[in-house]
């Protein structure tokens, strides 16, 4: 039986800080993103904790919703830049880190409070640096948000 591996969990050294999904940052969300069996979408499921309600009250705060995106979409880019190469996901994977350069997000429907969301990303195009990644909040069964990502690799000396 295959082990799931996060694509967060394979990022370099100087890369796991990050606040959502850096897994060596303590006080962090931890998003986990996981390539599906087919390699053809990437998923990541997540409880925020209460603090992150919004202006509406029970509703999920819109900026934790974007930063969910971004980086659930940068950890999905990077998936499938490693994978066009031929390459697997591996535990001992040092995969190469990708940045947003955009993002733009359609909030659906307001997200509730206290439940788990799932977000989907798929692959629209993919360059020598540049992949465009297409992602799907849902929660409840129901889309709430969806958005559309240009990632650019980031560079070794950055």
């Amino acid at each position: 039986m295959n082990k799931k591996i996060a694509i967060q969990d394979t990022y370099g050294e100087r890369f796991q800080y990050c606040w959502g999904c850096g897994p060596k940052n303590e006080e962090g969300l931890h998003l986990k993103s996981y390539p599906t069996e087919d390699g053809k979408q990437v998923v990541a499921k997540v409880k925020p904790a209460k603090a992150f309600t919004g202006g509406v009250p029970n509703n999920l705060f819109g900026g934790m919703i974007a930063m969910i995106f971004d980086c659930h979409g940068t950890a999905s880019a990077a998936f499938f830049k490693h994978k066009s190469k031929g390459l697997e996901l591996m535990e001992d994977t040092v995969i190469e880190r990708f940045i947003t350069a955009h993002l733009e997000i359609d909030f659906k429907k307001p997200t509730p409070m206290d439940e788990e969301v799932e977000v989907v990303a798929s692959l629209e195009e993919l360059g020598d640096r540049k992949a465009i990644v297409n992602m799907v909040l849902t929660c409840k069964d129901e889309v709430r948000a969806k958005a559309k990502m240009v990632a650019v690799a980031v560079k070794d000396n950055m």
